[in-house]
């Protein structure tokens, strides 16, 4: 059948459908509103059609005849009718081809050989009886009968039709196989069946067959083309003893998508809606346990074209060009060609046909017709229709007419732009009034029409008239020129000095036209400023109409840069530049390295950073310890680091302690921010200088001398292997006993010895060591060893009472006489003790008095005889005492009964704070020592 669309100009592409069983519908019927259109609009169309490419002539007598746009076609003979048919439809717009349309016959024939001789096989040997399919046309169907209709052969692991041949496998023949066996051939298309002749199948008496590897008998072409989004099938069958198994798998390792239908009982690969990614080599591996064999085979994927970007209807001018794109998929790639009118276009001189595309320059009135694009590969071909007018009109200004008003500033330059519609293009003329237009040195035509003013003065004002004619006729269109007087900026271009924290304005003052609306636009690095962002920085300060002033608030680093104001009008614009410089604190140094460090000595480097537009005057270097509060200012050589050093020797560190060091530049604006730290470094070790505080002692049991001292805190030990060096004497002698206590943590050491007496007086003096040497001793204090032993006894068996044991009465103290009052020694301070009193005489011990629980109060301990510093009290009764001294050892105390202080210390002065709580029964323990490093400033 062959249809044409509703439009007047266009055609479908598909005109026509094949004559196939499976061929498509033909296109539906116009509906009365389109078949009115068809009265109308195509009642003179002509159709013809063609056969292996030549025209059919229908004509009276012959068995072909025309139906509107259909073929009809009786007696069909499958000898002549068979073939390529193509439509074509033409009206006095031109000509276009349908697609083509195979026209087949499907028949099946029957069998010729009326009988087949016996296949004779040995039990467990597979056999292959073939089919041998009789002529025809159309795809076929296979099965075999056994014995008679209707028992069929079915398929399994064992037994396999394959419907490419055919052919029945037997993969290994067991006694029930024996029989006849009738393939019979089935055709889609017509229906009909065939039956061939049977084949009988009969076991030898020679034995059975023993056991042997698969043999692939059914294997996988070597390529097969399969199209996209079609269902593709691949067999494999094996002959074998055991029976094979068969199975499916892809060379390049891919696992099957779930789509893919693996049919092992029936040997059988099934892909549908086969797509590029499906495209491979397959394997069949047959196997058993006698061995394995495998067959392989290669999907190729292709497609045949589908037009992507079609042409679309054209209408133009003569002399116009035209270009058509025409693009398709497809594998293989498609190739193009164009047709005009039904024929096949050849590229010319003002004809080219390049990768789909088709374009013609200079267009004519013979260039109007039917187009009609064709893709194709092996596979088929795509075709895509489009209608090319050519018009000729006589000028139109009705869509392009000149503007009504052309503004241009004095100086300017203007193009005047006219664009009338006129085909063929014609001669464009300009008048000026009434007048003609004359062209100069700064007034000229263009070759296309357009007119083009250069440096324009008030003369140039006044109405344009273009004129343009062709062979059709001939028309006009008015517009008018304003000259207005040039803007220009009156503030000159500047560079300014700011420092950070500072608001400045940045001016734009202009002079203008009075009738032309002005707007102001500024940049910050060519970047546009959007007010009311950027944190509130920028403020429009420009009060009057020809002021575009900005004021800049509280100046950041970051603000620094090109600022421009660009003013422009609907006659011209003009832009003008402010260097912005910021002066701020100097960036932090960088790359700051130990270089060199000894005991009590560092030196450093470093690199500067950016000034900021300030030359760097000092440079302050601090130090922090895992023992300081946070960085502190350190003494440095020399004493003051100037802007243009970038090493410095720091001094008066502590041994054996590790140290971070930063770098801070300062100049005229302020100190800026400090650089990183630098690695850690620790200073070497030396013999210990400072020796335990408050050494004292007392107390202790009997024989007892018992020392106690403050520990050396860490940062004061000068060096690994710290340790204390105890010695003492009794009152009187001459020599030293010494002791090595190795921890440093230790504050106790007891000596021990029977011969001690008592509260007997020592001197007693602590030193100190570590492992680069021995230090000093500190000062020798007065020591008491312990007033009173304690009482030992051994407990009772405990079954030699069958009471229970209570406790034990000691005795503590006796008094002679009639005496009430005594004083008991050697208790120990922060205790509880349970007193009784008993009367004695001659005949024993009297009952005790009631019990009476006393609390001896914290022990005091001894100031040295001469402390290292004097204190001084600043305030009475209090419960806490803070000892405040510097590095000169002056030593200062005060006393408050609260948990904070506040304390007024003179500036550049290092200060060193301990405290202890104290009350009636003595001091307690001290704190570790508090390092507050001086501070700049008056206080």
């Amino acid at each position: 059948s062959c249809t044409e669309s509703s439009s007047s100009r266009t055609f479908q592409s598909n005109m026509c459908s094949e004559m196939l069983p499976s061929a498509p519908r033909p296109f539906p019927r116009p509906t009365k509103w389109k078949l009115c259109i068809y009265l109308t609009s195509f009642r003179s169309f002509v159709y013809r059609w063609k056969l292996n490419g030549t025209e059919i002539s229908p004509r009276s007598g012959s068995h072909y005849s025309l139906s509107g746009g259909n073929l009809r076609i009786s007696h069909l003979n499958k000898d002549h009718d068979a073939g390529t048919y193509q439509c074509l439809a033409s009206n006095s717009f031109g000509t276009i081809v349908s697609r083509e349309a195979s026209l087949t016959f499907a028949y099946l024939e029957n069998f010729k050989t009326h009988k087949r001789s016996s296949v004779s096989v040995r039990e467990g040997q597979g056999v292959v009886l073939l089919c041998g399919p009789p002529p025809h046309s159309g795809d076929l169907v296979f099965s075999w009968i056994f014995n008679e209709y209707p028992t069929f052969v079915k398929q399994d692991t064992r037994r396999f039709i394959s419907q490419e041949t055919g052919n029945l496998y037997i993969a290994m023949v067991e006694p029930s196989d024996v029989g006849n066996y009738t393939c019979v051939v089935t055709n889609t298309v017509t229906k009909s069946r065939v039956q061939g002749p049977p084949a009988p199948l009969v076991l030898r008496s020679d034995g059975v067959m023993g056991e042997y590897e698969p043999k692939i008998e059914v294997q996988v072409p070597e390529v097969v083309h399969v199209a996209k989004g079609s269902t593709v099938k691949l067999e494999c069958f094996a002959l074998g003893n055991p029976v094979p198994s068969i199975n499916w798998r892809r060379v390049d390792g891919v696992p099957f998508p779930r789509k893919v239908d693996m049919r092992k009982a029936s040997g059988v690969l099934e892909i549908p809606y086969f797509q590029q990614e499906d495209a491979g080599t397959y394997e069949c591996v047959a196997e058993n346990s006698r061995g394995s064999n495998a067959a392989k085979g290669k999907l190729s994927f292709y497609a045949p074209p589908h037009l992507i970007e079609k042409p679309q209807e054209a209408q133009k001018l003569i002399d116009d060009s035209l270009v058509w794109e025409c693009k398709a998929t497809g594998k293989p790639k498609p190739s193009y060609r164009w047709m005009k009118n039904g024929e096949n276009l050849e590229a010319a001189e003002r004809v080219q046909v390049a990768d789909g595309a088709l374009s013609i320059s200079r267009l004519t009135l013979s260039d109007a017709g039917m187009y009609q694009c064709v893709a194709g590969n092996k596979h088929g071909e795509v075709y895509s229709n489009a209608e090319l007018r050519i018009i000729a009109v006589a000028p139109d200004f009705s869509h392009n007419q000149l503007r009504s008003q052309t503004l241009v500033r004095v100086g300017g330059d203007v193009l005047i732009e006219c664009k009338p519609k006129m085909s063929p293009w014609g001669v464009i003329s300009w008048r000026k009034g009434s007048e003609a237009l004359q062209e100069s040195n700064r007034v000229s035509v263009l070759d296309s029409g357009n007119l083009r003013v250069w440096n324009a003065t008030q003369s140039d004002a006044g109405l344009y008239t273009c004129v343009a004619r062709n062979q059709f006729g001939v028309a006009s269109s008015t517009g008018s020129v304003t000259v207005k007087e040039p803007t220009s900026i009156t503030t000159l271009p500047s560079t300014l000095d700011i420092t950070v924290g500072e608001s400045v304005v940045l001016p734009c003052q202009v002079s203008h036209d009075p009738s032309l609306e002005l707007k102001f636009t500024w940049f910050f690095n060519e970047q546009l400023i959007h007010f009311g962002s950027h944190g509130g920085f920028f403020e429009k300060v420009g009060g009057q109409h020809s002021a575009g002033d900005i004021m800049i608030r509280n100046i950041q680093l970051r603000h620094a840069g090109k600022y421009t104001c660009a003013v422009q009008t609907k006659v011209d614009s003009i832009s003008i530049a402010a260097d912005l410089v910021v002066r701020g604190p100097p960036g932090p140094p960088t790359s700051v390295h130990v270089e060199e460090i000894t005991d009590t000595t560092a030196s450093l480097s470093w690199r500067p950073g950016p000034d900021n537009h300030s030359p760097i005057t000092a440079y302050t270097i601090q130090a922090r310890t895992p023992f300081s509060l946070g960085w502190q200012a350190v003494t440095t050589v020399p004493e003051v680091v100037g802007g243009h050093r970038l090493t410095a020797t720091v001094i008066d560190l502590s041994p054996w302690v590790e140290y971070e060091f930063r770098v801070l530049a300062s100049n005229a604006v302020g100190t800026g921010e400090p650089s990183k730290p630098s690695k850690q470094a620790r200073t070497k070790g030396t013999s210990p200088k400072v020796t335990p505080a408050n050494v004292s002692g007392g107390g202790g049991s009997r024989s007892e001398l018992v020392i106690t001292w403050e520990p050396v805190p860490e940062e004061l030990q000068n060096g690994p292997g710290f340790g204390y060096v105890v010695a003492f004497r009794p009152h009187g002698s001459t020599g030293w006993m010494q002791a090595a206590v190795p921890s440093p943590e230790t504050s106790k050491y007891v000596f021990k010895n029977e011969s001690i007496q008592p509260f007997s007086p020592f001197h007693v003096k602590v030193g100190v060591y570590n492992n680069e040497g021995e230090g000093p001793f500190g000062p020798v204090t007065n020591i008491y060893s312990a007033e009173e032993g304690a009482c030992h006894f051994s407990s009772l068996p405990w079954n030699a009472s069958k009471k229970r044991v209570l406790g034990y009465e000691v005795s503590v103290q006796k008094t002679v006489g009639n005496q009430t009052s005594t004083v008991i020694r050697g208790v120990k301070g922060s205790s509880t003790y349970c007193i009784s009193v008993r009367a004695y005489n001659t005949a024993g011990t009297g009952p005790p008095s009631a019990a009476v629980n006393v609390t001896t109060k914290k022990p005091r301990k001894y100031r040295p005889e001469s402390p290292p510093r004097r204190p001084f009290q600043l305030a009475q009764s209090a419960s806490d005492y803070i000892e405040l001294g510097n590095r000169h050892s002056r030593l200062n105390v005060m006393e408050t009964n609260t948990t904070s202080v506040e304390l007024a210390l003179p500036t550049d002065e290092d200060y060193i704070i301990q405290i202890k709580p104290f009350g009636e029964g003595g001091e307690g323990s001290s704190s570790r020592q508090i390092t507050i490093p001086r501070i700049p400033g008056q206080w």
